[in-house]
């Protein structure tokens, strides 16, 4: 067998685009089966719209329809009423993988690998062939612009194929898109309609209509007429900063000296923060930055590691807030029980962030399966890979037994309750690009632990008081049954008439209540509960089919009693020594 020489073997290697990449590995990107597919295509129209509209200061208003077209054929309509795309920007937004604005900027948003809506448009392309259609207006008193377009995944550069000028009287400013795509529709935890729902239910300052496949059209009306407050945007902080960075940094600086470098580039880093990481370093405040070498560059992270800086602002974080996510939680369960936290600020790699958590107990609630877990990362719901996402593991190690769970080792606890968990950071660390988990790092997994125990303890203290509620009433309904007897032995003891009998049962029953106290009563009160809401998402119900299996259920018993031998009463020796006894006699 002939060798192949190096430089044969040379001729077959060349580039990879990245379009070429997800072309072949689009699972990465959450477009790995149909059902998830739809789903992943509106998350990234919906979180780029509200993206666009929080950061222009309007408030949002999107149309989202989904037709469908053939079996498993959709076609996707996505309209906002934010700022608009200029035409320059259209087709590498909508046509250009990584291509956006918030990848380098630290604050918080919902994008951030500028993948989301071309990945779309590339999984539209790829099951059916079509051109995504795009039309945006910028101004009230101009026309809109119209492309359709594909990604050339060899260069990873967008191909227009129309692009025109067309009215859109109807609209001040906005964006629509229209992609076709394949995909599979139906409902339950994991549908759109869910989705669609937890992000209305998150983000109460948006007004969202959405039509399903089957022509129902669900208005989800704003909550509130105040956005959220603008999220700032930082420098990076020191200590989340590794050093190949911190050498790029050093290359590309256009300050002159080192405590210079470290007062611009970096946030929370003053004039003596500055000379004490120098002072740590063994560096020269003055020395140039353009002549730093590789082992100058490492003492720098090593002064910066020990000198104590404080924490990054936090005003490049915008949280739902404990009270609005209880509320959006009251309007979805009806329980007995909600309490919610906010945990201060802190930090992972130098990026600040920060833990929400409510919990729902009792109530409509089943007490016979696991609860159910809500995911949310910068006021996005998380729908799919639960067991991979670091929310999930915190819950799992938390002592659920303690606050009045049950709870097998390392497991989701069991019991009619509802957690939901909120992260809000510039930054969120998630498994992969398709951002439906949170990576497993301690500080992450630490606050989220702490905002469940902080729910737990108040969780703990109403399943208390609800035990002993119902302890109190066992120990009257006791006390109740004899009370009749009592009053009835005194008439006979005494003498008095059945009026007197009466009275003093009566009388009984005061003292009870005087003594022992006012008995409370725990009971499902929640004016906010709004059942259509609660019923979106959710699988119909088969009716026939519980019959089918109930029916199915009972032949099986039947067929059991059948076939179950019957039991031999075996006979004591003595009953027939008795017999014979009295057979003889």
């Amino acid at each position: 067998m002939a060798q192949r020489s190096a430089e044969e073997l040379a001729k077959k290697q060349r580039d990879i685009s990245i379009a070429e990449f997800f072309e072949k590995n689009r699972h990465l990107l959450g477009f790995d089966n149909p059902r998830r597919s739809l789903l992943t295509a509106i998350k990234e129209g919906v979180d780029n719209a509200l993206d666009a509209c929080e950061e222009a200061r309007i408030l949002p208003e999107l149309n989202i329809e989904v037709i469908q077209l053939g079996e498993t054929r959709f076609r996707l309509i996505m309209e906002d009423n934010g700022p608009g795309i200029v035409r320059a920007q259209l087709p590498k937004i909508f046509a250009k993988l990584l291509y956006g604005s918030k990848f380098h900027k630290l604050a918080q948003s919902r994008g951030q690998q500028g993948i989301g809506i071309s990945a779309a448009v590339l999984y539209g392309q790829l099951t059916t062939g079509k051109p995504a259609s795009i039309t945006s207006k910028t101004d009230k008193n101009s026309p809109a612009h119209h492309v359709k377009l594909k990604i050339n995944t060899t260069t990873n550069k967008p191909d227009v194929s129309d692009d025109k000028e067309v009215a859109w009287d109807e609209k001040e400013h906005g964006t629509r898109i229209e992609i076709d795509l394949e995909g599979s529709y139906t409902k339950g935890r994991q549908s759109v309609d869910e989705y669609i729902k937890e992000t209305a239910i998150v983000n109460p300052h948006a007004t969202i209509i959405y039509t399903n496949p089957e022509a129902e059209q669900l208005i989800f009306p704003r909550a509130t007429n105040e956005l959220p407050p603008e999220a700032k945007e930082i420098k990076p902080h020191p200590y989340g900063v590794e050093l190949g960075r911190f050498i790029k940094m050093l290359e590309t600086t256009t300050t002159k000296t080192l405590q210079q470098f470290l007062t611009t580039e970096f946030v929370r880093v003053g004039v003596g923060t500055a000379k004490e990481i120098c002072r740590n370093a063994s560096l020269l405040p003055n020395t140039k930055p353009k002549k730093f070498t590789r082992e100058m560059a490492e003492q720098l992270l090593k002064g910066v590691k020990l000198t104590k800086i404080i924490s990054p602002p936090t005003d490049c974080i915008s949280p739902i807030t404990a009270e609005l996510l209880e509320s959006g939680l009251r309007k979805e369960i009806n329980a007995e029980f909600y309490c919610s936290t906010t945990r201060p600020p802190a930090v992972y790699r130098g990026n600040p962030f920060i833990i929400e958590a409510a919990l729902a107990y009792g109530g409509e609630q089943e007490g016979d399966k696991t609860v159910r877990v809500m995911r949310f990362a910068n006021r996005v719901p998380l729908l799919y890979q639960q067991g991979a996402c670091a929310i999930t593991n915190s819950i799992q190690n938390t002592a659920w037994r303690s606050y009045g769970l049950q709870q097998s080792k390392n497991s989701i606890p069991s019991g009619p309750c509802t957690i939901v968990v909120h992260m809000s950071s510039v930054w969120v660390p998630f498994t992969s690009e398709s951002k439906e988990a949170l990576a497993h790092y301690p500080e992450i997994i630490r606050e989220i632990k702490r905002a469940l125990q902080e729910c737990g303890r108040k969780l703990a203290s109403f399943v208390n008081k609800k035990r002993r509620i119902k302890d109190e009433g066992k120990k009257r309904s006791y006390i109740e049954k004899f009370i009749p007897h009592v009053a009835e032995a005194l008439q006979e003891l005494i003498g008095f008439d059945e009026i007197n009998s009466k009275k003093i049962e009566d009388d009984l029953c005061e003292i009870l209540e005087h003594t022992r106290g006012e008995l409370e009563e725990i009971k499902v009160d929640n004016p906010e509960y709004d059942a259509e809401l609660a019923n979106i998402g959710k699988e119909p119900r088969d009716n026939k089919k519980e019959e089918r299996d109930e029916v199915k259920e009972e032949k099986m018993e039947e067929t059991k009693e059948k076939s179950a031998p019957e039991k031999k009463i075996e006979e004591n020796p003595e009953d027939k020594k008795e017999d014979k006894q009295k057979t003889l006699i």
